[in-house]
């Protein structure tokens, strides 16, 4: 099909109002994708995504705004159909429960000797509330919910149990266990998975009210691990042993990791690189590519320690919610975050992160979910359409022209092909791109280009010789960067009377004709007859 019957096409859609056509003097401007296909630079777990439910109680306000309602690990409503289905369209999902309050919560098992109180708001004390407690009658009904859900559970461990915090926010003392260890005996008798027991919630480095030392904490995780290895020391595969959970720090993540030796096998870090959700510059900080490429730093220097470290760890994002203190209504919850969160998934894949944890699933201004109603925002619908086409290898990719536009390659999912992301961070430019297997190029995001010679690849016809690719355009209702509905393809992303999730379905190209990526939009590029020995 001609470019010309192309724009035809998209004009008689735009005159019934199926895509959005805000942009009625849009400068065109031409690009090439180099993807580089002799070897994967980086690969993510089958279960790469990644969400977060967190402690929060309906108290919980930011800067006036009490964003997580019902939304928390103790009162989120575990029979809500949208939510099943949501977590089931994964299949599996890895669930992330942790947070804040994590580090004043006890466990109400069987030899527990407190009592089992709700968290209560006192602004006086560390975190702004007293201890709190996970009655074993709700992690009965949690985990129902997760084997009915297929969720893949990871669980956040108080780490500040039996350590006394000093005015400057310093934790005196090793990690008294024996909570933690009953706890997780009680869920291993139980025959409750878990995936991973992960320690502490940002207590490393600097911390977040508190923290503790990286040799203390070294400490405290082989102690972990040696619980782990007693309880499940019949069990096959053995859930995982994580930590430390929060903001990356050089010297301090070097010295925990070299110090945990063996007993740890994912190191998590936190992200809030969009700064506070006050922050009236949000959405200028998303549409910067500058801005967006700053991450790259950490991501390389935790994977440059990982490999000079005698640890045999790898690296995760256990919760990255952008901005921090619930994020922004309108912004995190809107179409615009997904030019974030989707190239934030790109970057970790390239540095070879094998799971990135979104916060959250449900509750702040930053869920997946709606924290009322439960339909999906855009950014979930961003996160499915990831898992269903991005496969575990990714690809050195770079784009010759704008700088607007972002552009990531993984072997794709359902084929031996590739997937192609882009993003156009511009409002006014459409971007008519096309794709270069066969040619020298450098990896963005390194601070020192590096060159790459050509690498060899395949191109095969479909029925007839015509060969077809899959496109996956995605924008905002009515063109609004706030909107919290997503078009796919044209066609709005909602989920029916009976919870049921829209189907994701792609238009068809004829791959002799160039991508548009038309202003502010993404498109995912299934290319399934492309092959490279990278995928092969």
């Amino acid at each position: 099909m001609a470019y010309r019957q192309i724009l035809a096409i998209v004009l008689f859609l735009c005159v019934f109002q199926f895509l959005d056509c805000t942009v009625s003097s849009a400068v065109e401007e031409n690009g090439t994708v180099f993807v580089y296909g002799r070897a994967a630079v980086g690969t993510i777990d089958e279960d790469f995504i990644c969400a977060t439910l967190d402690w929060w109680p309906p108290e919980k306000c930011d800067y006036g705004s009490c964003s997580w309602d019902h939304a928390s690990i103790l009162n989120l409503d575990l029979n809500n159909v949208i939510l099943q289905n949501a977590i089931k369209a994964f299949a599996p999902l890895k669930i992330r429960i942790g947070g804040t309050l994590q580090d004043i919560v006890i466990y109400e098992t069987p030899d527990s000797k407190q009592p089992c109180l709700p968290f209560t708001k006192n602004s006086s004390i560390l975190f702004g509330y007293t201890q709190g407690c996970l009655p074993m009658r709700r992690w009965d009904e949690l985990n129902a919910f997760f084997r009915k859900t297929g969720t893949k559970v990871i669980f956040g461990l108080n780490a500040l149990s039996g350590r006394s915090i000093k005015s400057n926010g310093e934790a005196i003392g090793a990690w008294n266990y024996t909570n933690a260890e009953s706890f997780i005996r009680f869920t291993a008798e139980n025959n409750y998975t878990i995936d991973g027991w992960e320690l502490g919630n940002e207590l490393c480095g600097s911390g977040v009210g508190a923290r503790v030392g990286a040799n203390q904490y070294a400490i405290d995780t082989i102690n972990l691990r040696n619980i782990v290895n007693r309880v499940y020391k019949n069990v096959s595969p053995m859930p995982l042993v994580i930590g430390p959970g929060g903001f990356f720090e050089v010297d301090w993540f070097t010295e925990y990791l070299n110090k945990a030796e063996n007993s740890l096998n994912a190191t998590t870090r936190h992200i809030y690189d969009l700064g506070p959700g006050v922050d009236e510059h949000l959405i200028e900080k998303i549409l910067n590519p500058s801005y967006l490429d700053q991450e790259a730093k950490s991501f390389r220097s935790l994977k440059n320690i990982i490999k000079n470290s005698s640890t045999k760890a790898v690296a995760w994002v256990g919760e990255s919610g952008g901005a921090y203190n619930s994020g922004r209504n309108l912004v995190s919850n809107a179409f615009v975050y997904s030019f974030w969160y989707l190239d934030q998934l790109g970057m970790a894949s390239l540095y070879d992160t094998k799971t990135y944890c979104r916060q959250s699933l449900i509750g702040g201004n930053y869920g997946l979910l709606n924290t009322t109603n439960f339909t999906p925002n855009p950014d979930y619908y961003s996160a499915l359409i990831w898992r269903q086409l991005m496969g575990r290898k990714a690809l050195f990719t770079t784009f010759s022209g704008t700088k607007k536009i972002r552009s990531y390659t993984h072997c794709a999912r359902q084929s031996k092909g590739i997937t192609v992301l882009l993003m156009n961070l511009d409002n006014t430019t459409t971007v008519v791109a096309k794709v270069e297997l066969n040619n020298s190029f450098s990896l963005r995001h390194t601070k020192h280009m590096k060159s790459y010679k050509r690498a060899s690849s395949q191109l095969f016809g479909g029925p007839n010789g015509v060969i077809q690719r899959e496109e996956y355009h995605l924008t905002a209702k009515d063109g609004n960067l706030h909107s919290q509905t997503m078009l796919l393809n044209g066609n709005a992303l909602q989920v029916n009377s009976m919870g049921d999730l829209p189907p994701i379905e792609p238009i068809h190209i004829n791959s002799t004709e160039p991508i548009t990526i038309a202003p502010y939009s993404i498109v995912f590029v299934h290319m399934r007859n492309v092959v490279v020995p990278a995928c092969a």
